[in-house]
């Protein structure tokens, strides 16, 4: 079983890219910011391997997607509103214990520092595979998701995956990430 965490600060898209993962509404969706306060968790089922790329487990395996709370206001410098500190240290221990995290960042707002901070923990401390996705780009031009690309290749040292859950422009090719980091967990 390969359990994949998606995280972001407050209003990303986390809960969106769950129901649109699985195909139905398992999460609360809402424009308020803090509307999912803690974890939830949800099989995704087996996602095949294309027969191109190495699979030790034989083309298919289980997956659990963890939807996470939002951990930091995406205006200021803070932790999430509705996060005390016990549950924000649960949440990071549930990604921890993560095989791949989703990093979702907010096309409208923009890379935020306290979830650079946690990128970098997670990447290097951790040494977790990280999947950058740059969301709402259906409401930002094309310039801005441009210019938001180079920022998070400059300060997280990877390409990010522009990402529409209104048009599901880039979707298929996070099922593709998804796909290539799962065969080597």
């Amino acid at each position: 079983m390969i359990k994949v965490a998606i995280i972001g600060a407050e209003n990303a898209g986390k809960s969106t890219l769950m129901n649109a993962l699985i195909g139905g509404k398992v999460s609360e969706v809402e424009d308020l910011p803090g509307t999912t306060k803690g974890v939830i968790r949800r099989r995704f089922g087996k996602l095949k391997i294309p027969k191109g790329m190495k699979n030790p487990l034989g083309g298919a395996d289980e997956f659990v997607l963890i939807d996470t709370a939002g951990l930091f206001d995406p205006h200021r410098e803070l932790r999430g509103k509705v996060l005390s500190e016990e549950r924000f240290k649960d949440i990071i221990n549930e990604i921890v214990s993560a095989d791949i995290i989703i990093h979702m960042v907010d096309a409208t707002v923009g890379l935020h520092r306290g979830m650079e901070k946690l990128h970098h923990m997670l990447k290097f401390r951790y040494e977790k595979p990280i999947i950058v996705v740059i969301n709402k780009i259906d409401l930002v031009p094309r310039e801005r998701v441009e210019e938001l690309r180079e920022i998070i290749k400059k300060r997280l040292e990877q390409d990010a995956l522009p990402l529409s859950l209104v048009t599901y422009e880039g979707f298929n090719e996070l099922l593709e990430k998804l796909a290539h980091y799962a065969q080597y967990v």
